[in-house]
């Protein structure tokens, strides 16, 4: 039997730190082993744990979670879970190393889940948001190849809509497709790109994660 997956859990609110640790301690592969409330007790509490991830808030009182994640990053998975969708914001606590930024509301619990699962292995994972910042980012986005993953032109066009975090149907009615032919593109990209989550599929079409070997 494989070691859990060790989560820090940081946010202000006692409230969503409860919520997180309900959600992730009723995985038999994740445990949490601690939590803290603010940036401060964050880092104190990465070092004397070593948690596999930290899942950090943005706002918090005294030092914030991007100010955190600079100090956590080099040696730590940290993934941001937050409810601000600033550009600005996202793209600070990207640069400050976090290996992705997922916004409250916009992803269902399994989501959340698999994004810390994902994070433990060290891949990005970003959600509509986070796409959103690094797509319209006034930096040079970095080179992808994306000729080497052998996808169609029209895998290749719903992907790009998916980068820009359209959903499945509205896919569909940009591209003039049924619902279940964007799914079954889908099911062809996901292991063309070495990826299982949608939103794994999206950091590394954007170049923010490397594909798995067999990508």
């Amino acid at each position: 039997m494989t070691d859990p997956i060790r989560v820090l859990v940081v946010d202000d609110n006692a409230v969503v730190r409860m919520g997180l640790r309900n959600l992730l301690d009723a995985r038999e592969e994740i445990e949490v082993v601690g939590e803290a409330d603010n940036g401060e007790d964050a880092v104190k509490e990465n070092l004397r744990l070593e948690p596999d991830v930290v899942l950090c808030d943005v706002r918090m009182p005294g030092l914030d979670g991007v100010g955190a994640a600079t100090q956590m990053s080099p040696t730590t998975n940290v993934l941001m879970l937050t409810y601000s969708d600033d550009l600005d914001v996202i793209r600070g606590a990207m640069a400050a190393g976090a290996k992705g930024y997922l916004v409250h509301g916009a992803h269902q619990p399994d989501e959340i889940v698999a994004a810390v699962v994902s994070a433990s292995r060290g891949s990005s994972v970003l959600g509509p948001a986070a796409a959103k910042a690094l797509l319209t980012d006034p930096a040079p986005a970095p080179s992808v190849d994306r000729s080497r993953w052998g996808l169609t032109a029209r895998e290749g066009e719903v992907m790009e809509k998916v980068a820009l975090g359209l959903t499945n149907r509205e896919i569909a009615k940009a591209c003039f497709l049924a619902e279940k032919t964007v799914k079954n593109h889908l099911n062809n990209i996901f292991p063309k790109l070495g990826v299982t989550t949608r939103a794994e599929a999206v950091s590394v079409w954007l170049g923010a994660a490397r594909p798995t070997e067999n990508a």
